[in-house]
C-alpha cells in the first residue's frame, strides 16, 4: 500500500487484526509501527524476524522516504527530521489517535525523535540496538579499529566516508560486515536473502555524511513520558550497549533488556528471547 503525504509517497503494509474477537466483545490491539534501520534500509527483514508479533499487535511495516519501495526523490529532503514527522503524518493519515512504536538501529533514533517531539502520540516504545546522538559513530570506529579484520577496516571506510557508490559495494560491505553485525552470521543464509532487501545508496552516504553525524537527543530524552523498553546487545559494535544504558537512564521508568550473546542484530543472535521481551512489554505495558 501507499500513502501520499508531505510531498512524497510512502510505501507501508499491514499485518495482524486491529480489533480481535473474545467471547462475547472485540478486543483493541496496539498497532505497533515498525521503523527500519538505514538511513537506506528497508521493512523486509521485518517481515522475516518480527511478524509473529501479530498475535499481539496490528503491525504497521514502513518503509521511510526514498528508501525500499517507497517513492524516490532527493536525497537532501530524507532527513531525520523528515522522517520523524512523515511517520506521524503516515500515523494521522491512518486515523490512529496513538500508536506504539519499535524502532531499530536508524529506526530507534527516528523513534526517539517521535517521542520526543509528539509525546501524546506514542503509547508504548521499544528502542532496539539504537543510539541517542551521533557520538555512537567514533565509538563504531573505535571499535573496528580494535576488533576488525583488515577487509572489514577496509569497507568500513565507505560507511565512514559516505562514499559508496554501487550496490556491489554495498554488498561487500555486509558481506564483511556480517560476522560483528550477528554473532550467528550464516554467509549461505546472507547470500539467499540478500534480494529480499532493497538499499538506496544516495540515502545511506547522506546519512553518515551529514545528519547523523549531528543528530543528539540526549538532553531531551528526559520529556518522554510513555512506557520504554530498551534492547541492547552486549557485543554490538554499531550502536554499542552503552548507548542504551544511556538511553534508558535519561528515559523516566525505561526497563532496559542486554541481550548477553547479541550482537547488532538481536532478532537473528537470540530471536527466541528477543521476540518473549517485545510480546510481554506489547502485552503488559499500559497503553
Amino acid at each position: 500500500m501507499r500513502a501520499r503525504l508531505r510531498g512524497t509517497e510512502l510505501y507501508f503494509d499491514v499485518d495482524g487484526m486491529g480489533l480481535v474477537p473474545r467471547d462475547d466483545k472485540m478486543v483493541e490491539r496496539p498497532v505497533l509501527f515498525l521503523l527500519h534501520g538505514g538511513p537506506g534500509g528497508d521493512h523486509s527483514s521485518y517481515k522475516t524476524q518480527l511478524a509473529s508479533l501479530s498475535d499481539v499487535a496490528q503491525l504497521v511495516f514502513i518503509d521511510h522516504r526514498g528508501s525500499g519501495r517507497s517513492s524516490r526523490n532527493d536525497p537532501a529532503s530524507n532527513t531525520l527530521d523528515s522522517n520523524i514527522d512523515d511517520v506521524d503524518a503516515l500515523r494521522e493519515y491512518l486515523g490512529l489517535e496513538r500508536i506504539a512504536l519499535l524502532g531499530a538501529s536508524y529506526g530507534g533514533m527516528v523513534a526517539q525523535g517521535l517521542a520526543i517531539r509528539y509525546p501524546e502520540r506514542i503509547s508504548n516504545l521499544i528502542l532496539s540496538a539504537t543510539a541517542p546522538s551521533y557520538r555512537f559513530i567514533a565509538d563504531a570506529r573505535r571499535i573496528v579499529e580494535e576488533r576488525g579484520t583488515p577487509e572489514q577496516k577496509r569497507v568500513c571506510q565507505w560507511l565512514w566516508n559516505a562514499t559508496f557508490e554501487t550496490p556491489e559495494q554495498i554488498y561487500e560491505y555486509y558481506k564483511a560486515m556480517g560476522p560483528m553485525y550477528s554473532r550467528k552470521f550464516d554467509l549461505e543464509k546472507f547470500e539467499k536473502s540478500w534480494s529480499l532487501g532493497i538499499r538506496n545508496i544516495a540515502q545511506i552516504n547522506y546519512g553518515f555524511g551529514g545528519f547523523l553525524k549531528e543528530f543528539d537527543f540526549i538532553d531531551q530524552l528526559h520529556t518522554i513520558c510513555c512506557p520504554t523498553l530498551v534492547l541492547a546487545g552486549a557485543h554490538d559494535w554499531i550502536c554499542p550497549a552503552d548507548h542504551s544504558r544511556l538511553i534508558a537512564e535519561r528515559i523516566p521508568r525505561a526497563h532496559l533488556k542486554v541481550f548477553a550473546e547479541s550482537s547488532h542484530s538481536i532478532p537473528v543472535d537470540e530471536p527466541e528471547a528477543y521476540l518473549a521481551a517485545v510480546r510481554g512489554f506489547l502485552t503488559y505495558a499500559p497503553l
